[in-house]
């Protein structure tokens, strides 16, 4: 990706690929997929001019099926964390293809994986394995539920665990009976907190809460270490698992577990995303307190036990570990949200950056519709850089203090484009 100027990137000439193109296949994907996409990574709900197709990926870039090539700050939504097609880790997941992948029983990755989570993170004494956050996060509140006898979960209002009945964003077949005994709080809010667990009286098998508040369309906040303990505090009162859901923020905030640094450890965390490093595997990692209740839920699937991306979740750790990862995610991160920082103020535009450095929010001021967010962000995909109007965004080992400094001169050339719009 070479600069046309020094403003910005340009996007290839369409159809330059050759053998597919965006236009045909939303047409053909309109007959035979409801609605021609679902799911967030439907590109209607994102603003005009993103694609909804691609060819391929490398490093921190993405190729559309129309050639195009664009720096990409979404990281599939999550899951790329060392970057797309990373050579050790594409060859650890060739060799165990080469022997098996889903089989009868795992292979002994299984156990490998399972032994260097252990090791890994400090709150855990075991892990199992799925293949979505959602499977993590809901077999996390199935083993909390099986282990503490209880019905009761407290949980942020507003919060994203996953896409089933008893969590999803859309009521569209979901019954009242689904949710009965979900019960809100407000993140980082000490009282609101409280009396939720007030509320759920002698019922409470867990409180659930994310590694950040990561709302979409909403402010980002880290945990205060008041919350974090109160949280913990409550549970051990009540004799109820504290869950972290780890599936956006893991290993992205820290290798030991988002709240290490809090000194607060769960009694069970959900992973997924960025695990191995877009290969499909999700995990739950707990404590002795709830390894009776592992053993005793019936949680399971066809693919859970595939070979190939729990191979590929080993080498990603050992890329993460071997290149001090979290603290290259804080400096890129923190380059990107100083530069933005000042453009924006040259540019007389009112921005919000919050939360995590390493997992960047920009949302506008006075934008309740996200409109200006939808125009930057449509400026910066013309010009070859895909970021997000309202949804925090990623990075990867992939992305160097080089790309940051290219993303900037969109960045900067989307902020002047909006300024004069409005």
């Amino acid at each position: 990706m070479t600069a046309l100027t020094p403003a910005f990137l340009p996007a290839a000439d369409p159809g330059s690929s050759g053998v597919l193109d965006e236009a045909a296949l939303r047409r053909r994907a309109a007959r035979v997929i409801p609605g021609g996409m679902y799911g967030h990574l439907n590109a209607k709900l994102l603003p005009p001019g993103y694609p909804q197709f691609y060819e391929r990926a490398q490093g921190c870039r993405l190729w559309d099926v129309d050639g195009r090539e664009y720096l990409d700050f979404m990281c599939s939504w999550g899951p790329i964390i060392v970057g797309h097609q990373h050579p050790a880790v594409e060859e650890a997941a060739r060799r165990q293809a080469a022997l098996g992948d889903c089989m009868n029983g795992p292979s002994a990755r299984l156990v490998e994986l399972a032994e260097r989570l252990v090791g890994l993170l400090p709150h855990a004494d075991w892990a199992v394995f799925q293949k979505n956050g959602t499977d993590a996060t809901t077999t996390a509140v199935t083993m909390a539920r099986a282990g503490t006898r209880k019905r009761k979960i407290v949980l942020a209002k507003g919060a994203y665990h996953g896409a089933v009945p008893w969590c999803s964003p859309s009521l569209a077949g979901v019954t009242v009976e689904d949710r009965a005994h979900l019960i809100y709080f407000r993140y980082n809010d000490v009282e609101s907190l409280e009396a939720a667990v007030r509320e759920a009286g002698d019922d409470l098998a867990a409180i659930l809460v994310s590694a950040f508040r990561h709302d979409m369309g909403q402010p980002q906040e880290l945990p205060t270490a008041a919350f974090a303990r109160t949280a913990r505090a409550l549970c051990d009162r009540k004799g109820a698992a504290l869950i972290l859901d780890e599936v956006r923020a893991g290993f992205r905030l820290s290798m030991q577990g988002s709240w290490e640094a809090l000194g607060v450890r769960p009694d069970l965390s959900a992973w997924s995303k960025a695990i191995a490093n877009g290969y499909a595997l999700a995990a739950v990692t707990g404590n002795e307190a709830f390894r009776q209740a592992a053993q005793e839920v019936y949680v399971t699937g066809s693919f859970w036990m595939g070979g190939v991306a729990m191979a590929a979740a080993l080498a990603t750790l050992d890329v993460l570990e071997n290149n001090h990862a979290v603290r290259h995610f804080e400096q890129v991160g923190q380059r990107l949200r100083d530069g933005l920082a000042r453009q924006a103020q040259r540019h007389g535009l009112a921005i919000r950056q919050s939360g995590p450095a390493q997992l960047p929010s920009v949302l506008f001021e006075d934008d309740p519709d996200y409109a200006k967010g939808a125009y930057f962000a449509a400026e910066a995909i013309k010009h070859g850089v895909y970021l997000h109007h309202k949804h925090n965004m990623f990075l990867s080992l992939a992305h160097t203090v080089q790309d940051i400094d290219l993303a900037l001169q969109v960045t900067d050339h989307a902020c002047a484009r909006l300024a004069a719009h409005l």
